[in-house]
């Protein structure tokens, strides 16, 4: 268990861990001055240092001791690993599923190897984030953070019902509710609250309302009820009240992405396409959701506070992918690495599937997810690439922006 140290200066305040051979801290500002922060920056080195020379060994800061927490809600996408506790169709836990995932074994983790929540904690210098439901996500492994989402679910809580059970949102948010309460009886109320607002929140959503809703059958229940157009006015409208809660709920640092083009995944060229053509209908629902959605994002910043909420513009960096993959060192963009049929597009990737040779020159995994490569392309693109990939700044920009302020 972390110790809590004072420091000579009361406006930080040290975590300090120690074994028997190593020393770490991590040292916050409560509310941070110029005079503070000259102040406070040589008595904390020295501080350290001489308790590094207490206990006879050199003192190492290891970065997963001072990342921000990550908290990632959504679905396939996203999924750790969460439906592998679950009795539900949807799930990823067979081979080749993570073949070149650093065990080579199957995690849960809808791709080859890494997926995006893997490769951002990367960058914050953290270790990957536990599915919330593992056993092995208890004691410090709380303050990395925590993955709620689950394979199969939607903005609406009806998507996904074919896949039995799955962690819809309305769940997932109850869980993150229950995390917090292990959280501050770990470290305290107060802490936990701290830590949750200087905390990342990835969520992404929207996509299985289309292919496993209102496109799931012909004349499905929900394309009875609505028109497109006021389908996805209702869903947006139901995303939204999942953001608000999300900042009700402490979160001031949320990256939303869109859907990608619904129409040029592989499972929907072979069941939709005849000549390899993006399929028209699901590339206007994309068309019509992704801009409604940022135009919320851009009504909630306007009344929480500007880069509250990130957009992250998903379906143009697939659409790039698709328009050139060459460009991006790929050699294909409508053939998924693994699977059967056309595109091997049908059903998910098992065993007895077709199974390219080399992962690396495809953009889709599967009949829906990327590669890790392709998920190391957007990633990057979210990271640091300009307005038209993510706005309003990058998360570069953001973790730059946060650490002077911290």
């Amino acid at each position: 268990m972390p110790t809590l140290y004072k420091h000579t200066d009361p406006a930080w305040r040290c975590s300090c861990m120690t074994s028997a051979r190593l020393f770490t801290c991590c040292c916050s500002r409560d509310r941070p001055s110029p005079t503070t922060r000259m102040r406070a920056s040589s008595s904390s080195s020295l501080l350290l240092l001489l308790a590094a020379a207490a206990v006879g060994v050199l003192l190492q800061a290891r970065p997963s001791e001072c990342a921000r927490a990550f908290f990632v809600f959504g679905d396939s996408l996203v999924d750790n690993g969460n439906n592998n506790y679950l009795m539900t169709t949807a799930r990823a836990d067979s081979p080749p599923y993570g073949i070149d995932y650093p065990t080579h074994r199957p995690t849960g983790r809808f791709s080859n190897g890494k997926n995006i929540p893997d490769i951002i904690s990367e960058h914050l210098g953290a270790e990957p984030t536990l599915p919330y439901l593992s056993p092995e996500l208890r004691g410090q492994k709380l303050l990395v953070g925590a993955n709620f989402a689950s394979a199969g679910v939607g903005i609406l809580n009806d998507t996904g019902f074919q896949f039995v059970d799955i962690i819809r949102m309305s769940r997932q948010l109850h869980y993150f509710g229950e995390y917090q309460g292990k959280l501050s009886a770990l470290v305290g109320a107060a802490r936990a609250r701290q830590l949750v607002r200087r905390s990342l929140v990835l969520i992404t959503l929207g996509g299985n309302d289309f292919v496993n809703n209102y496109y799931l059958v012909p004349f499905s229940l929900r394309s009875r009820q609505f028109a497109l157009p006021e389908y996805v006015g209702y869903i947006v409208s139901e995303y939204k009240k999942i953001l608000i809660r999300l900042y009700a709920m402490g979160c001031r640092r949320v990256l939303v992405t869109g859907t990608g083009p619904l129409g040029c995944a592989p499972a929907i060229l072979a069941q939709r396409s005849r000549n390899g053509e993006c399929a028209a209908e699901l590339m206007r629902a994309a068309a019509l959701f992704n801009p409604q959605l940022a135009r919320v994002l851009d009504q909630l910043n306007a009344r929480f506070g500007a880069g509250t909420f990130i957009a992250a513009n998903a379906f143009r960096v697939h659409f790039d992918f698709v328009s050139d993959p060459a460009a991006f060192g790929f050699a294909t963009a409508k053939d998924a690495c693994c699977g059967q049929g056309p595109h091997n597009g049908l059903g998910l990737c098992t065993p007895l599937s077709n199974l390219c040779a080399d992962r690396s020159k495809y953009v889709f995994w599967d009949a829906y997810h990327p590669t890790e490569r392709a998920n190391r392309v957007i990633v990057s693109q979210f990271m640091s690439g300009s307005l038209d990939y993510v706005s309003p700044m990058n998360l570069s920009t953001v973790l730059q922006m946060d650490a002077a302020f911290d």
